[in-house]
């Protein structure tokens, strides 16, 4: 922030302001997402039995407003200084200072962004994302630069940071909208096929379907409920050991903390049996004619049982 603060200074491109604000922006968004990734991994407690992991959206969702606000001041300024020019001076040196920042902040986005995805953490994924992009709006800042340079067409400097102040707004949309959706519970297909997935690659013949299944996440940590369809004639030491091995199969395959809430059902012998894929099932009643694809549109939905006529694939 201070060198591009410092590039301005010598240049007064209204161009490099924009990126210098914007620095601003990271600061104080890094600031809160630090604090915020401090408060999210602390334990559940009374008052809060999910966890703190909700923080980090509220992390996101403050960081895209502030973003947000920056881009408007910088159109603002856009306008100001296409009604009142400004002589610009020493351009290849703060062309190279504005480099050297970004290349800075494409490193530390770049590490950001890997550690937010190890680590399901949205607040490092939107701070990477951020000062990534920044370290992008750089580079370009520097051709347009340029071409001011090379052109002596001073009020393209107003014209310039104009659309970075439109792409700064499109990027803080992005995160508050991304943060209004994790605070509001919406479906996050991404998270839901990830679970699916796992699921998939783990089935077995005996977990004759899954169903009503809901995906919530808290920070870098998951809530996930289901229903699991089982042989109506299990005990119910034989249900918990199934129940018990869907909850494993997940807590040991997604990153974080995981919960995993799993309500068993009785299967159904007039309307489970044509896809039931145990082969020496005991009291089949009709032969096996069909396999329920396991995908994100099945699996979420609040239904207890397929019957004949739904929608299946893969015909055995």
């Amino acid at each position: 922030m201070i060198v591009k603060f410092y590039s301005y200074y010598i240049t007064q491109s209204n161009a490099i302001l924009t990126d210098a604000l914007e620095s601003i922006v990271n600061v104080v968004a890094s600031s809160f997402a630090m604090y915020s990734i401090y408060l999210s991994s602390q334990p559940k407690d009374d008052n809060h039995p999910y966890g703190h992991g909700k923080i980090e959206f509220f992390s996101a969702g403050i960081e895209g407003i502030l973003i947000i606000l920056a881009g408007i001041f910088i159109i603002y300024q856009s306008f100001y200084t296409l009604l009142f020019p400004q002589s610009l001076s020493m351009l290849p040196a703060g062309m190279a200072l504005v480099g050297f920042s970004g290349v800075i902040n494409g490193v530390l986005g770049y590490v950001l962004l890997k550690k937010g995805k190890e680590l399901n953490s949205i607040t490092l994924q939107a701070d990477g994302k951020h000062i990534s992009t920044d370290a992008i709006s750089s580079f370009v800042l520097i051709l347009g630069i340029a071409v001011i340079y090379l052109t002596d067409l001073y009020f393209l400097d107003s014209v310039f940071s104009l659309f970075f102040a439109l792409y700064i707004i499109y990027n803080g949309y992005t995160l508050v909208r991304r943060s209004v959706a994790g605070l509001m519970d919406e479906t996050n297909p991404a998270a839901i096929g990830h679970t699916v997935k796992i699921l998939n690659r783990h089935r077995k013949a005996n977990w004759i379907d899954i169903h009503n299944m809901r995906v919530q996440q808290y920070g870098g940590d998951s809530h996930i409920d289901l229903h699991l369809t089982l042989p109506y004639y299990y005990d119910l030491v034989k249900v918990h050991d199934e129940v018990h091995h869907v909850e494993e199969v997940l807590e040991n395959n997604l990153p974080g903390y995981v919960e995993v809430f799993v309500h068993a059902d009785p299967c159904i012998p007039e309307s489970c049996c044509h896809y039931c894929q145990i082969k020496t099932c005991p009291v089949r009643k009709v032969p096996t004619v069909q396999k329920i694809k396991w995908d994100e549109v099945n699996m979420s939905k609040n239904q207890k049982h397929y019957h004949e006529h739904s929608s299946f694939s893969n015909q055995v």
